[in-house]
């Protein structure tokens, strides 16, 4: 079988969305980026707010409510659906709840073909490039290094401290059927 999706899974400021953008350029058929980021995003703004929804504390800190759930497995579900209607896919999340958070992909990816890759990151480098980038709450990038990774099982796992992201690209797609 050929991969259809291929899941990376890493902290925020960890690289995903750059190794997303070189394995578009890299692999030889087209993939589509299916980023929480941009589900995010896509909520109101009134969700983006309030404790059903999604909250951002001051200490980078990330909790989701009720509303925020249900939607995502709707989304979870839609970009299975791409994929099971022929779209090959590349999911960039963060499993703020380690296994408890990528189970539902699990499921919701059953029957296709994955390629689970976790993205590494040390902790203090994460943290430079959030505050680089300016658009995170501070903190985030050091409190999810490390705890998105505990429990969650990996075909293949990259390390963006000291390896660029085509790099990484690279290592991901040598490994897809």
């Amino acid at each position: 079988m050929t991969t259809q999706v291929i899941v990376l899974n890493g902290g925020s400021s960890s690289g995903k969305s750059g190794i997303v953008r070189c394995l578009q350029a890299e692999l030889p058929a087209p993939w589509l980026a299916a980023a929480i980021d941009a589900f995010v995003d896509a909520l109101p703004a009134s969700l983006r707010t309030s404790d059903a929804g999604i909250e951002f504390a001051e200490d980078g800190g990330v909790t989701v409510g009720p509303e925020f759930r249900r939607l995502e497995a709707a989304w979870r579900e839609g970009v299975a659906a791409m994929a099971r209607a022929g779209a090959r896919v590349i999911v960039d999340d963060v499993f703020l709840g380690g296994p408890a958070s990528q189970e539902p992909w699990r499921k919701a990816l059953t029957g296709l073909d994955v390629l689970w890759v976790g993205v590494r990151c040390e902790g203090t480098v994460a943290e430079a490039r959030e505050v680089a980038r300016g658009d995170r709450p501070r903190g985030m990038a050091a409190a999810q290094a490390e705890t998105v990774h505990r429990g969650v099982v990996y075909d293949l796992e990259v390390d963006t401290t000291h390896t660029e992201s085509l790099t990484c690209a690279r290592t991901i797609a040598a490994r897809l059927t």
